[in-house]
């Protein structure tokens, strides 16, 4: 006869961690300190990977992206504003390369340069056509020869 031991059974208890109490990783938690740094960071064009390492010894892009999504938005959208003030106030004050660039990227201008083609006289361009249906086929292997000569390919 054979003997059997049962394994125990081990419930888990919450939902963050294994078959003991306050088992795992801790949750993350943002300070306000590092939520200013991301802000900061992504204004100044940071890219989230450069970012991550800068947050404590370093965090993953995905955690970076779901603790700080509101800092990552509002921090380039802060930089925006500054840079768009002070541009518009640089306008105002007649800078004209600031000018032409708000006029081109906020109102939609742009410069457009017209190339008409006309022929004699301003008129239409006047197109003919040669038929070639009399020739033979040795006329037509010599014209062939010329037109090649003539732009300079070699036979």
């Amino acid at each position: 006869m054979t003997k059997t031991t049962e394994k125990p059974v081990l419930k888990k208890t919450g939902k963050n961690g294994g078959a003991r109490p306050d088992a795992g990783r801790p949750a993350f938690e943002a300070s306000e300190t590092e939520r200013n740094q991301v802000e900061t960071l992504s204004g100044h064009g940071l890219p989230l990977d450069q970012i991550a390492v800068l947050v404590r010894k370093g965090i993953s892009v995905d955690t970076l992206t779901k603790h700080f999504a509101e800092e990552l938005v509002s921090g380039k959208a802060k930089a925006n504003s500054q840079v768009g003030r002070t541009l518009f106030q640089k306008a105002k004050g007649g800078d004209i390369t600031a000018m032409i660039w708000w006029t081109k990227t906020q109102m939609k201008w742009s410069e457009v340069q017209k190339v008409e083609h006309t022929g004699k006289d301003g008129g239409a361009i006047a197109v003919s056509s040669v038929d070639l249906k009399g020739l033979s086929d040795t006329e037509l292997a010599q014209m062939q020869a010329l037109l090649t000569k003539a732009n300079g390919v070699k036979e």
